[in-house]
C-alpha cells in the first residue's frame, strides 16, 4: 500500500493531472474515490488540520449545493460543514492529497509537487 492517498473525482480535470503528476514521479498512489467512498468525519478533519487551514478550505462551492445550503453564511460551526459533507460528498473540493510530506488542496494540479517525495 502506498503512504500517498488522493482523494480523487476521474471527472475532474485537475484531478486527474495530480494523478498523473504523481504517476509520473513514480508512485503509484492509494486513489480513493470520495463520492463512491467519502472519508469520514474525523478522517476529513485530519486531512484539514494537517493542511492548517479551516473545513471551509475544502469546500467545494461550483457544482454542489453550497448556495442552497447557505454554507457560506459563517453561522456553520466545523462540526455542522462536516455533517453536510458527510451528506453531500461532492461538497469536498478536490483533489486533496496526502504524503508523509504533508496535505495540499492540488489546485492547480501542480501544487501536489510540492509534497511529493520524488518530484520530478
Amino acid at each position: 500500500m502506498s503512504d500517498i492517498t488522493i482523494f480523487h473525482n476521474p471527472q475532474c480535470s485537475s484531478s486527474r493531472n495530480a494523478l498523473a503528476l504523481i504517476r509520473d514521479s513514480g508512485v503509484e498512489p492509494t486513489v480513493v474515490e470520495y463520492l463512491k467512498t467519502p472519508p469520514s468525519r474525523d478522517e476529513l478533519l485530519a486531512l484539514v488540520q494537517r493542511m492548517g487551514g479551516s473545513v471551509r478550505d475544502v469546500l467545494r462551492q461550483r457544482g454542489s449545493p453550497y448556495d442552497e445550503l447557505d454554507l457560506g453564511n459563517p453561522k456553520w460551526t466545523d462540526a455542522q460543514l462536516l455533517d453536510f459533507i458527510a451528506q453531500h460528498p461532492i461538497l469536498i473540493q478536490r483533489p486533496i492529497v496526502a504524503t508523509p510530506l504533508g496535505v495540499r488542496m492540488c489546485r492547480p494540479a501542480e501544487t501536489v509537487l510540492e509534497i511529493l517525495p520524488k518530484a520530478q
